[in-house]
């Protein structure tokens, strides 16, 4: 794994992602008009820093952990016709760099839907640390990227009588991650 070196904001070591005071969430245009809203109830992942500063991200969501408000859409995303789920439960990301960009960071790294892995780019904000209520310093941050569905093999079609699609191409992925380093 290649990845550019940048002065860690955080101290050297495993981070782990807290799933409690964490949200992994989507949108995807609707009917052309609006938006659907979404999120999975399980995830995980760490964040390993090196000592030179170089960090590294491994995540984990179990895509049949959707949730949008709507037991039928929920049912029907898990489908062969969206996830799959029954046959790719997971989605995973392995960051491949991290680089600075203004006051913020981009983190790239390869994501897998539906079997499909492709590189995305995730625009990455820092939050701070805190020293925690007594288990440990924790770091904060928000990260953000688009995709389009059918790259990973989401590529149904549901055209509308007058003209467009149900379910927009392009899904807005949002991330509010609170991270952990235990108390030595």
């Amino acid at each position: 794994m290649t990845a550019a070196t940048v002065t860690a904001p955080i101290a050297a070591g495993t981070w782990k992602i807290d799933p409690v005071h964490s949200t992994v969430g989507f949108s995807v245009k609707h009917l052309m008009v609006s938006k659907v809203r979404g999120k999975f109830g399980t995830f995980s992942g760490t964040i390993t820093v090196a000592e030179d500063g170089t960090p590294s991200v491994q995540a984990e969501i179990d895509v049949t952990s959707i949730s949008t408000g709507n037991d039928q859409r929920d049912g029907h995303i898990r489908s062969a016709d969206f996830f799959d789920a029954e046959k790719f439960p997971t989605a995973t990301f392995v960051s491949t760099g991290v680089a600075p960009k203004g006051d913020d960071y981009v983190l790239t790294g390869d994501f897998t839907l539906k079997g499909v892995t492709k590189p995305v780019e995730l625009e990455l904000e820092f939050n701070g640390v805190n020293p925690g209520m007594g288990q440990g310093p924790v770091a904060g941050f928000e990260a953000k990227t688009v995709i389009n569905r059918k790259d990973f093999g989401i590529d149904i079609e549901m055209p509308l009588e007058g003209g467009g699609v149900v379910v927009g191409d392009k899904v807005t992925i949002t991330l509010e991650i609170e991270a952990g380093q235990p108390a030595a």
